[in-house]
């Protein structure tokens, strides 16, 4: 790691935009990187490795952390304002270190103290884990939340699980998908803090005992809670956020009966099992798994939360643990809490039973209190993916929360009987608990019943889940019902990751769009400005050789950066349609086969993302597509016109690489199925293209950017419709055109696996007979609009302008925009600007004279 300085200063990461001076000078920063090394030496060794540096460099970061973070929660507490909780399983987190220097205007000081130390920041940076507690897009969004949170000046906390190992690491093993262990802990994690004194009980099994208003939980077993605190920084406003995840601890205490019978392995035994809870995170957020392990993750999270957020609302004094309040009246205008999906949804009937049980407050009261206080966000209209609790699951391991989950429905459907009386059908369709085969818990319904409102994450989810999904409650609570369209952070997702092409735009617009992304209109006049445009393509080249060195590197293939990088990366499901792009790339192939002097852009096809370890079809996929890389790849006749690349084990700190090369982003999935989707703003605010379907935020995507700048094919929700009404015949498509059928004969006998010609037989039996996801229907449209891209491409200014007017366009995607919405909308808070006092810095802002170190 310790090298010669270098002398090429253009090797070394350069941002000019700082956004606010830098709070630290660079002597400062190395005499405190030093201390942190000595430390580590003096304490484990003779000789540092370059995670010695990493660490001590992390330490040195947060060191400028903990006096902003202490100030924040005092201020909290003297200004007692509402406070907002956002509850998640998931919280993909990828690297903090890159992050929180952006956040605090340090990275120049940081990057010049290790340039002269010897060091290089960014393999540095490098060294660090993903925090990857999350499956995709959902913790990813929850991540940019907590990020646009703390830069709006909101008090607001996250809660999830410390899960031992995340998100698995993806290997490909000839071709196939194997799944390893993430253990992104064995080495520590510097940005946490464990907070003991906070451990709180939580409770399993037992049994009810009492009447519903006068009920006891008895004979439960306890598992207890560690709380694990990391500070989550706002931009440039002193503000550092909480997100505390929960560790599962057993309790301290034997069975001495264990002892007695000579049983002492089965007793540290069952404490493995009762810390097992947040031992691993589910890898799946599409296909609902009634697991008891799962069902206790969710309440484990709900009960640490809830018992915190009570102990907080009760003392209103910093530093107090004594209760000061003595009155729920005012819970809901001191809290909100918002449930990431149906996951948290637990938080409803807990609240309830805290608030019956052991606060004593009547019925009525406790559900004004509780919907009040809660809100939903759905994620998802996949049926599959909606969560249903089967009631013998919950009356063994939650006993009485399963009463009061009757109860609740029992008040509820005498709500719906006044309402439609006679309707039974409707009673049926509404109920929380259904009763067709195994008895179950409906748990959308119940989010939908206990909060105030509920949310899609893009227009045309929002109208699907009032038209379709939930009709029956829109038709019950239309005032719930809201539409926050997703957001992304610009900070990490275009300041960070990009600093070429930030600095590019911050010489025409100034630094304003930093916080504020509306601002980016302002390049829509650059629109001609031909030597703006070469500038912003002069960047994008850049990236793409980086990334090409990158590839070469890791995957052994040459990849010609002139090319077109066209990009699908994110989960692997069949509702996202990487087969589609699949069956494009083959077709390509086809036609250079047929004329190798065919007037074709050269094109590099990268392909990323995990496939849930139980998914059969959705491994299938990832070996087709690294079967036809295999041979497209080693094709003479093609040479380095296609390529076909496989991005391994893709995750947030790779989609930094990634995204700001991209020239073409796939956002093709079927019309009405993805809820919103991130990843599209990610690319539009890098300025790739888009070419996709009519689904999820790439509506709202065009109708800001304007319809001739982006590639929109197939159809659209109603054509689905229709299309279903009709009946759908995948074979008709498959027989009456040519290209395609070529393209699937060709996946079924075995043109892409000699070695086994049957190998994917699956994948062709599955779209001629069934093909669930409309993939041949759109295949036509689909082909159509990728030789659009194919002519656009050899245009380079036209392709730039088209680019420079999505970047424009990205303001309405910020995640500050979708956080002040709910902000005021939901949660009944109003974002600020005020800027906290910096720890050296009086509270009226003045200098104490005290040194920043």
């Amino acid at each position: 790691m310790a090298s010669t300085p270098k002398s090429d200063q253009d090797k070394r990461k350069q941002i000019s935009i700082r956004g606010i001076a830098p709070v630290e000078n660079v002597s400062n920063v190395k005499s405190t990187f030093n201390r942190h090394l000595h430390y580590t030496l003096v304490k484990d060794r003779n000789v540092a490795t370059p995670r010695d540096y990493y660490f001590a460099l992390a330490h040195t970061v947060r060191d400028h952390l903990v006096g902003r973070w202490i100030r924040t929660q005092q201020y909290y507490y003297e200004m007692d304002p509402k406070r907002v909780y956002y509850l998640s399983l998931e919280f993909y987190m990828g690297r903090t270190l890159s992050n929180t220097m952006v956040n605090l205007g340090m990275q120049s000081s940081c990057d010049e103290a290790m340039y002269q130390l010897g060091l290089d920041i960014e393999e540095l940076e490098e060294i660090e884990e993903d925090a990857g507690l999350g499956n995709g897009g959902l913790g990813r969004l929850a991540a940019c939340f907590l990020d646009s949170m703390a830069s709006l000046g909101l008090a607001a906390y996250g809660y999830g699980i410390r899960y031992d190992y995340g998100i698995f690491t993806q290997k490909i093993n000839e071709g196939w998908q194997m799944e390893e262990p993430d253990d992104w802990l064995r080495y520590g994690n510097p940005w946490e803090k464990a907070r003991p004194e906070y451990m709180l009980p939580v409770n399993f099994y037992g049994r009810a005992e009492g009447s519903l208003s006068d009920g006891k939980w008895v004979d439960s077993q306890v598992v207890f809670a560690m709380p694990y605190d990391s500070p989550i920084p706002g931009y440039g406003n002193n503000t550092v956020n909480t997100l505390r995840l929960w560790s599962a601890k057993a309790p301290n205490s034997f069975d001495l009966r264990f002892f007695n019978n000579g049983a002492y392995i089965d007793a540290v035994c069952d404490r493995n099992l009762a810390e097992n809870i947040s031992r691993v995170l589910y890898p799946n957020d599409n296909v609902f798994e009634g697991k008891e392990l799962r069902l206790k993750q969710e309440y484990f999270l709900v009960a640490a939360t809830l018992q915190d957020i009570v102990r907080r609302f009760k003392s209103s004094r910093f530093g107090c643990r004594d209760p000061v309040r003595t009155s729920f009246d005012t819970f809901p205008d001191k809290v909100a809490i918002q449930l990431n999906d149906t996951h948290p949804s637990l938080a409803i009937p807990e609240l309830m039973r805290i608030l019956i049980d052991i606060e004593r407050v009547p019925w009525e009261k406790a559900w004004e209190i509780t919907v009040r206080a809660c809100a939903y966000t759905n994620h998802t209209v996949l049926p599959e993916a909606l969560e249903r609790w089967p009631t013998s699951l919950l009356s063994n391991v939650l006993p009485r929360h399963l009463q009061i989950m009757f109860e609740i429905n029992h008040r509820f459907l005498q709500e719906v009987r006044a309402k439609w009386p006679g309707d039974e059908d409707r009673i049926r369709r509404m109920s929380l608990v259904e009763e067709h085969g195994e008895q179950r818990i409906n748990m959308a319904h119940l989010a939908i019943v206990g909060s105030h409102a509920v949310n899609g994450v893009a227009a045309i989810h929002s109208e699907i889940i009032k038209r379709e999904t939930f009709k029956d409650f829109f038709d019950m609570y239309p005032e719930r019902f809201q539409n926050k369209t997703n957001g992304i952070t610009p900070r990490r997702w275009l300041l960070l990751c990009n600093p070429g092409l930030s600095d590019a735009i911050a010489d025409k617009i100034g630094e304003g769009w930093v916080t504020n992304l509306s601002e980016l209109r302002q390049l829509e006049p650059l629109v001609d400005d031909e030597s703006f445009l070469r500038g912003i393509m002069r960047v994008k080249q850049e990236n793409k050789i980086r990334l090409a060195a990158y590839i070469k590197q890791e995957y052994n293939i040459e990849v010609n950066p002139a090319s077109i990088f066209d990009m699908q990366v994110k989960r692997i499901h069949e509702y996202k349609r990487q087969l589609l792009n699949c069956l494009h790339v083959i077709t390509i192939y086809n036609r250079l086969k047929k004329d190798p002097s065919m007037d074709f852009v050269p094109r590099t096809v990268m392909v990323g993302g995990k496939a849930a370890p139980g998914y059969h079809m959705a491994k299938l996929i990832i070996k087709l597509i690294n079967n036809v890389g295999r041979v497209i790849n080693n094709d003479p006749i093609v040479g380095d016109r296609l390529k076909v690349v496989y991005l391994e084990n893709y995750r947030v700190s790779l989609a930094e690489k990634i995204i700001p090369a991209a020239d073409l982003s796939e956002q093709i999935s079927l019309a009405g199925t993805e809820a919103s989707g991130t990843g599209n703003m990610k690319f539009q605010l890098n300025g790739a293209l888009t070419i996709g379907t009519l689904d999820g935020a790439n509506v709202e995507m065009r109708e800001e950017m304007g319809p001739d700048n982006i590639f929109i094919f197939g159809m659209t929700v109603d054509d689905v419709d229709e299309l279903n009404r009709r009946g759908y015949n995948p074979r008709s498509y498959y027989e009456s055109n040519s290209e395609l059928r070529q393209v699937l004969d060709q996946i079924n006998n075995g043109y892409f696996s000699p070695e086994n010609p049957d190998l994917f037989k699956d994948v062709f039996n599955n779209l001629v007979n069934d093909d669930r996801f409309r993939l041949l229907a759109d295949y036509e449209a689909y082909i159509r609009s990728q030789d659009e891209v194919n002519e656009l491409f050899k245009n380079p200014l036209a392709w730039a302008r088209k680019a420079l007017l999505n970047i424009a366009a990205s303001g309405k995607f910020s995640s500050d925009r979708t956080i002040s919405e709910y902000a005021r909308e939901i949660w009944g808070v109003e974002p600020t600007d005020v800027k906290l006092p910096a720890p050296h810095q009086t509270k009226d802002g003045a200098d104490s004279g005290i040194p920043a170190v």
